[in-house]
């Protein structure tokens, strides 16, 4: 029934929605997660918890401030300063690659650091919402809808590869990826997925009459995209194990919280933005 609910409505957000409330609504998820993650930081008060989720409040409302959504793209280049901050989001999870890859023993250098955590949660939170803003509206003024199909084509990578994972995991995994981290992923899923993201992408390259001379770049970017999906699926598992807990919320019956659901479009968005900004500059 969850589902039922979340799916039309995700697809009335990115099709229907004005750009400015577009943004906003965003910022409004991003904020529901900020919520959740300040349990990461072991805050339980919620004094606390609100204090975080009103500093995150701030950041996002001076980047609204400083790049509405309306400006990110001029002569169709996006602007030069939001690439830092993509810059520094792909920094951020070749780093959250590391702390998940040498868990738990790198756990004792911020296991206890309640700033270290809360800006990963900056990290992660923050460039979702800077490059939904960048998709949603990338080329809006000759297409509406250009920008929406972005983002499905971000999603439909995520969800392949996630599909792939679960059934290649199921008929053939025999080898754990990270069993401190999340027990049940393994190797032989991982590969599925990324296989499955690459077809995906491929199949989306056809049908959209892609130049054929651009089919492998592009399902290349979609093999680094979904691995830091990846990524993002088993950093939110590890910060929730390290911090005691099953799900990360409890705002969406039978599915957890807000991060169980978008915690690998927490790294696959701002890469796949970065990546789609740097294809139109070559």
């Amino acid at each position: 029934m969850t589902s039922a609910v979340l799916a039309p409505a995700a697809l009335a957000l990115v099709f229907f929605t004005p750009l400015t409330a577009f943004s906003y609504i965003a910022g409004a998820i991003m904020l529901l997660g900020a919520w959740e993650w300040s349990a990461f930081m072991g805050l339980k008060k919620l004094v606390s918890r609100g204090a975080y989720v009103l500093f995150v409040a701030a950041v996002l409302m001076a980047l609204n401030l400083y790049w509405p959504i309306e400006t990110l793209w001029q002569n169709g280049q996006l602007v030069a300063d939001a690439n830092y901050l993509f810059t520094l989001a792909f920094a951020w999870w070749v780093v959250a690659s590391l702390l998940v890859w040498t868990y738990p023993k790198t756990a004792r250098g911020w296991q206890k650091g309640l700033a270290m955590r809360g800006f990963a949660g900056l990290l992660t939170l923050v460039p979702t919402w800077l490059a939904l803003n960048t998709l949603r509206s990338a080329s809006f003024s000759e297409n509406e809808m250009f920008g929406s199909i972005l983002i499905m084509v971000v999603l439909g990578i995520v969800w392949s590869a996630d599909i792939g994972a679960y059934f290649s995991g199921k008929n053939f995994g025999k080898h754990k990826l990270m069993p401190k981290v999340s027990p049940n992923k393994t190797i032989e899923g991982l590969v599925g997925g990324l296989i499955v993201s690459m077809i995906f992408t491929l199949v989306f390259c056809y049908f959209a009459n892609v130049e054929r001379n651009l089919w492998l770049t592009y399902s290349l970017m979609a093999v680094v995209i979904a691995l830091f999906s990846a990524i993002g699926d088993l950093l939110e598992s590890m910060f929730k194990r390290e911090a005691g807990l099953k799900d990360s919320g409890r705002c969406l019956p039978g599915h957890g919280g807000i991060l169980d659901r978008i915690d690998s479009l927490t790294a696959a968005a701002p890469i796949f933005a970065a990546c789609y900004a740097w294809s139109l500059s070559i």
